[in-house]
């Protein structure tokens, strides 16, 4: 979840348009599916089961009208460039269901890593006759302004993929997305097998001021407190989700913790740029140094399947089928959950080669 990123080929897999079209990769934001659950989601995202069972909203209690969708504007609100696998199979997974579905018409927007920019955005497409909106916030603070715009007109808004610290139903309808403290506690738990539950770890923190930062953070750091108490911490620094940062980063914690066993990247895309300079430090990522990441890019997971690294949470972007049917439930009356959880799959030395091309 961060602005620069290297190219590399990407295939978002079940999307046929995408997969023609993409040439450029990275990485960025991920999620979990929460239950610790392996099972495969192929390309389409899954609610994890038993999501639907807590708060609901409906249109009789945030205000509007019922509506079709393909008689609607909906608007989407992306936050970062669309230069890494997670924005763009994100973006175009919402452009194609748009297409499938027949929806009127839809407005796309890209705030650039800019949250003025993604609040000037959003209202910019609530005065262009928006009635829906789906929003990937940049950050859980400061959308406040954007939404309550929306609210004053009775907008229906889904978040997707990163949650605001706001009110679910009051603010906004719902939230669409990973449980990011499962995913920091699944990686805590590969990490462990893969050190033999002793050695030094370092963690490669996403951008601050989001809740996906400090909920992996915390899965991670509380998991392996509890199951593997001689694996000591040893840094934390940031590498905001991209590439050329967790290079950078990962080269400095080499000269201050020449020692390190473990590297933890908080997304594909710093773990990659880790990979580059282990190698170039002369280490033998898989052998001298576990690398466990979050995402499940088709490079990464490539890249478990190659040996260098050792395991994969995947954090799914296909969001276009659940965010639609989520909206149009909502629009036709029916409650919907305040926050629906997606089911993503783990990626391992057992199944990456499998799996491989089930990646984005």
């Amino acid at each position: 979840m961060a602005a620069s990123r290297s190219l590399r080929p990407v295939r978002l897999a079940g999307i046929a348009a995408l997969a023609a079209a993409l040439t450029l990769a990275g990485c960025t934001k991920s999620e979990d599916s929460g239950g610790g659950s392996t099972q495969g989601t192929g390309g389409a995202q899954v609610a994890q089961e038993g999501s639907d069972s807590g708060p609901t909203c409906s249109l009789e209690q945030y205000g509007g009208e019922k509506l079709d969708l393909k008689n609607a504007i909906v608007g989407f609100s992306q936050s970062e460039k669309e230069a890494n696998p997670f924005r763009i199979a994100e973006t175009q997974s919402i452009k194609d269901e748009a297409q499938k579905l027949g929806v009127k018409q839809l407005l796309t927007t890209n705030a650039n890593s800019q949250l003025s920019k993604q609040i000037s955005d959003i209202q910019d497409m609530i005065n262009k006759g928006a009635q829906a909106l789906i929003v990937a916030p940049l950050n859980s603070d400061g959308l406040e302004p954007a939404l309550q715009a929306a609210r004053d007109k009775n907008i229906p808004v889904l978040t997707i993929d990163r949650k605001v610290n706001s009110e679910p139903c009051k603010d906004y309808v719902a939230f669409l997305g990973s449980n990011f403290v499962e995913q920091g506690k699944r990686a805590a738990q590969e990490m462990a097998k893969a050190m033999g539950n002793k050695g030094k770890v370092a963690i490669l923190l996403g951008s601050s001021g989001n809740n996906v930062t400090t909920d992996r953070t915390n899965g991670f750091v509380d998991e392996l407190k509890s199951i593997a108490p001689d694996i000591e911490i040893a840094a934390q620094q940031t590498g905001d989700f991209a590439r050329d940062k967790g290079q950078q980063v990962m080269e400095q914690l080499i000269q201050a913790q020449p020692d390190l066993t473990g590297v933890y990247a908080e997304n594909d895309e710093m773990a990659l740029g880790a990979l580059v300079a282990l190698k170039s430090a002369g280490k033998t990522p898989g052998t001298d140094i576990h690398v466990v990441s979050i995402d499940g890019t088709r490079n990464a997971v490539q890249k478990i399947v190659d040996g260098e690294m050792y395991a994969v949470v995947e954090s799914n972007p296909r969001f276009g089928p659940l965010a639609f049917e989520t909206l149009q439930k909502f629009l036709n009356g029916e409650a919907v959950s305040q926050n629906v959880v997606i089911s993503d799959k783990l990626y391992g030395k057992d199944n990456a080669a499998a799996e491989v091309s089930n990646a984005y």
